[in-house]
């Protein structure tokens, strides 16, 4: 306020001392005629310059300040302050001005607002009854004692009963030690707090999706562990990220197809939908997994590569399960309004996302243990039973000659005992799988590759029991049934003997046996059937008797022979030839092998 009327009365104004200044109520600034009437020697300060108004305005005792209108142009800095003035009321945080008892000598609107106190005056209530009595996060349980005793700026977080959070800072005004006022500023970090809380959650919940103790691990069937994590990602993500349409989808590595293994709140029809990871003609769904980004639609009816899960859907969140740069999946939330999801939302999904690729993983390492497990139970039960079982078909078979001919009652019943020592074998490998969770044969075993060999009745003749076992442990593994002997004469009688259900589809010989060597195996076998499907075994640079070249010469497959030790691969290729070459199984890649016989021959 400023006025032109010269006062009367008032005395010599000339600033006086100190202690006479901090009694002063008024600070004149220009000269003293320029004051209203009524004011006295002892209630105004004088100035000459307003260089110093701001140092004097920290004196609790004043109330105001006079500006002769003909300094007004002059004065930029006090026009500064009240600008501020008008800033600080406008500040988007809260403001506020304290005493020594921490009472409210000035407060801003934000302030006010954020205490429901915009129409009153909130001017000598402490800050603490201001914001409701807060609850004080921290170590420090006052910071702003502490900034005045130690006259230095200071910060807390306080939390209001209604669970808002404010950021607090307070620092001491003027040099005085200790400091009798304080300025305060108020921000509210509410979102910000409920954000890292969210997080914090989020953490949790993904910590836990696939945690169990290990005697809960033992109990628990693999599907029972695949129920449980589908039942811990549903209760996230409907309770914590408060999602109610829900599809998650896991890739096929081989095929691209997403399977789905998760649908909450999905029309059926959009569950059972087959969808690949694709860009094109596969939704949003395709499109996160073949790319490996995250979408947010916010309007479905503007979006070209939405497919809906639900027939309201108005908007939609994918994104994919990623574990060491690989995509396991999709993960993807659909609501019935326009622009539902936020940023946020996406930055928490994709957290959640995280923690879910990591369950996967440690749902299939579980997996993949389990399957090794039962790999080596059966191969342990092939080891117990399986060479057993051959000594009852070589034993039985030996008996049984010297029944033929003159005892068929006799003949049918040890019949009987091959075919039940036989069963009894294949019955207990196929109660091994059934016991354990999975099939049991290592991913990639059981593939199409190899689909020739399944129900293929293999005999293995090699007095080393190592062979004979190996036999079992590799060629059982894609289905075949393997029988074995040590011996020439029992293979002889194992084929003489074997029934119409019982031929066997290829013999796999050493080169020397006790009695006998491989060639003269094969032909006394031929005698018996023709032709013989043939392999033959030996070391390298191996073969007294020329025992494979006289072979070859009498109708060994050019390509039937194997040289110890052999690895699986040479094994199941060369089984597999003579399987086509005698028809057992149709040759994909027919081919004349006259010119391979010929140059054997030579």
């Amino acid at each position: 306020m400023t006025r032109s009327t010269h006062p009367s009365g008032t005395g010599n104004l000339s600033g006086g001392s100190a202690s006479a200044e901090q009694s002063k109520r008024l600070i004149c600034v220009g000269p003293a005629e320029t004051l209203p009437r009524g004011f006295s020697d002892d209630d105004v300060l004088l100035l000459d310059s307003s260089q110093t108004v701001l140092d004097q305005l920290s004196d609790p005792a004043i109330e105001g300040v006079w500006i002769a209108r003909e300094l007004l142009p002059e004065l930029g800095e006090l026009r500064g302050l009240c600008q501020s003035g008008l800033m600080l009321r406008d500040l988007p945080e809260g403001a506020a001005l304290l005493d020594q008892k921490l009472r409210v000598l000035w407060a801003n609107r934000r302030l006010k607002s954020w205490a429901g106190k915009l129409d009153d005056d909130p001017v000598g209530e402490t800050i603490y009854e201001l914001l409701g009595n807060p609850g004080v996060m921290g170590s420090d349980s006052c910071p702003f004692q502490t900034a005045l005793s130690t006259g230095e700026e200071t910060s807390g977080t306080f939390q209001t009963s209604d669970s808002q959070f404010f950021q607090v800072r307070a620092a001491p005004v003027g040099d005085h030690s200790p400091a009798t006022q304080l300025v305060v500023t108020v921000g509210d970090i509410t979102e910000e707090i409920l954000q890292q809380q969210k997080l914090a959650a989020i953490h949790r919940a993904g910590r836990e999706l696939a945690d169990l103790r290990p005697t809960e691990i033992y109990q628990m069937g693999v599907d029972e562990r695949i129920d449980l994590l589908k039942d811990n990602i549903r209760h996230y993500l409907t309770d914590l990220l408060n999602f109610d349409v829900i599809e998650i989808r896991l890739l096929e590595q081989a095929s691209g197809n997403l399977v789905p293994l998760l649908s909450v709140g999905i029309d059926q029809q959009a569950a059972d939908r087959q969808l690949f990871a694709h860009p094109q003609g596969n939704g949003i769904t395709g499109y996160a997994a073949s790319s490996g980004t995250s979408y947010l639609c916010y309007d479905v009816v503007n979006d070209p590569l939405f497919l809906p899960g639900v027939a309201n859907s108005r908007s939609s969140l994918t994104v994919p399960l990623i574990l060491n740069d690989q995509v396991l999946g999709t993960i993807n939330v659909e609501s019935p309004d326009v622009a539902a999801f936020s940023e946020s939302d996406l930055q928490f999904l994709e957290i959640f996302a995280r923690d879910i690729s990591f369950a996967l993983n440690t749902l299939e390492l579980l997996v993949a243990q389990k399957a090794d497990t039962a790999q080596q139970s059966c191969n342990a039960i092939h080891s117990a039973v399986a060479m057993p079982v051959d000594e009852i078909l070589n034993d039985a078979v030996n008996v049984m000659e010297d029944y033929i001919g003159h005892s068929p009652e006799m003949v049918d019943r040890i019949r009987r005992i091959l075919r039940n020592a036989r069963d009894i074998k294949q019955t207990i490998q196929q109660i091994g799988q059934r016991m354990t969770p999975l099939e049991a044969v290592p991913p990639g075993i059981a593939s199409n590759e190899h689909a020739m060999l399944r129900g293929k009745r293999i005999l293995v003749v090699d007095e080393d029991g190592t062979v004979r076992e190996d036999a079992h442990t590799l060629l059982e593994r894609y289905g075949a049934i393997v029988e074995t002997a040590q011996r020439a004469d029992q293979a002889v009688l194992m084929v003489r003997n074997a029934g119409d259900d019982s031929q066997y589809d290829v013999i796999i010989s050493d080169i020397k046996l006790p009695e006998y060597s491989g060639f003269q195996l094969m032909m006394r076998l031929k005698a018996i059937i023709d032709p013989v499907p043939m392999i033959l075994m030996t070391g390298f640079g191996y073969d007294p008797g020329h025992s494979i070249v006289n072979a070859l010469q009498n109708g060994l497959h050019p390509k039937a022979k194997l040289f110890k030790p052999f690895r699986l691969d040479q094994l199941v290729d060369v089984v597999q030839t003579v399987l086509q070459a005698n028809g057992a199984v149709p040759d994909p890649n027919p081919v004349d092998d006259s010119v391979d016989q010929q140059f054997n021959r030579v």
